[in-house]
């Protein structure tokens, strides 16, 4: 089967199954993937994220964020203890652990649903036992033998993601002789193995992992043949939010000056039918989503009102 626009044969793509309309989540929540795209608003609790420099690397200031995204509309908090920014350094998982699970443990019973953004299967375990309903794992569930079988086990959402060699190395001179269909590829496989493993289909998301040992034009050729990921048959997450390719575009070497290509990329993935966007600029995000539905036909989307209209 091959994957659309490429000549390149995907062994075990399903690209018959549509994706699916609910995110099967932990602790019997779900999330509706069918009408509009979910924004995943991104909550670094890290003294040395690419991003915010650090800004809510204390519980207090984390969950005052979090609060903040969810008032502008965020579906998912994503929050995160350990940086996984171009040359980042690792942290134990003690230290990622004391900084995630008090947020966490605050932020457990909004309506909103808790994401836990780590590599590592002890943390997902205690972030899901601790309240979060989704595992979103930078290595697709390959960084530790046991990741798999901690995701299985916990009932969570889970998003695997693509990257290349570690947040220390992804960046030295990636390469790829076809990106989308290598990516793809991946992905495929992966979501194989965690459906081998027991996970059900309707808990997989897939995200192509822009940014995450790919060059600027590799990440401009993943986020024009989006579409392509669609034939994995599981919803399709993206996240370019802030991340330096944008910058090196858009002449913004300050990530915070980065919101309007955000915005610009969180648009194209909704129209190529992306269903979760993960961004830091959740208020912008929606009111960008909610006049882009709007002139596209679709009527006032369910959340044109809460974006100032």
């Amino acid at each position: 089967m091959t994957v659309a626009g490429h000549g390149h044969s995907q062994s075990g793509l399903q690209s018959h199954l549509q994706p699916l309309e609910h995110w099967s989540l932990a602790h019997g929540r779900t999330l509706d993937l069918g009408t509009r795209p979910l924004v995943m608003g991104i909550v670094n609790v890290t003294p040395d994220s690419f991003s915010d420099g650090g800004d809510f690397a204390q519980a207090e200031a984390a969950i005052a964020h979090a609060l903040k995204l969810v008032d502008e509309g965020a579906d998912i908090v994503d929050i995160g203890g350990e940086s996984t920014r171009p040359g980042a350094d690792d942290v134990s998982v003690e230290e990622e652990l004391d900084r995630v699970i008090p947020v966490i443990e605050e932020l457990k019973d909004l309506a909103t649903p808790i994401s836990i953004d780590t590599r590592h299967a002890r943390v997902m375990t205690e972030a899901v036992a601790a309240g979060a309903a989704i595992i979103n794992d930078v290595t697709g569930l390959t960084f530790e033998a046991q990741s798999r079988a901690a995701a299985l086990k916990s009932g969570a959402g889970v998003v695997v993601m693509h990257s290349r060699g570690t947040p220390k190395t992804m960046q030295r001179s990636p390469r790829y002789d076809d990106v989308t269909a290598e990516v793809i590829a991946w992905l495929d496989h992966q979501v194989q193995l965690a459906l081998q493993a027991g996970i059900n289909r309707d808990r997989i998301v897939v995200d192509p992992g822009i940014g995450f040992g790919k060059n600027t034009q590799h990440n401009l050729t993943l986020l024009h043949q989006l579409e392509a990921f669609h034939g994995l048959g599981v919803p399709l997450l993206v996240g370019a939010s802030r991340k330096r390719f944008i910058g090196e575009l858009g002449n913004a070497p300050d990530a915070r000056q980065r919101m309007p290509g955000s915005v610009a990329i969180a648009l194209w993935a909704a129209q190529k039918g992306a269903q979760v966007l993960r961004v830091h600029d959740v208020a912008e995000t929606r009111q960008a989503l909610a006049v882009q539905a709007a002139i596209m036909g679709a009527g006032l989307s369910e959340f044109a009102g809460e974006a100032g209209a």
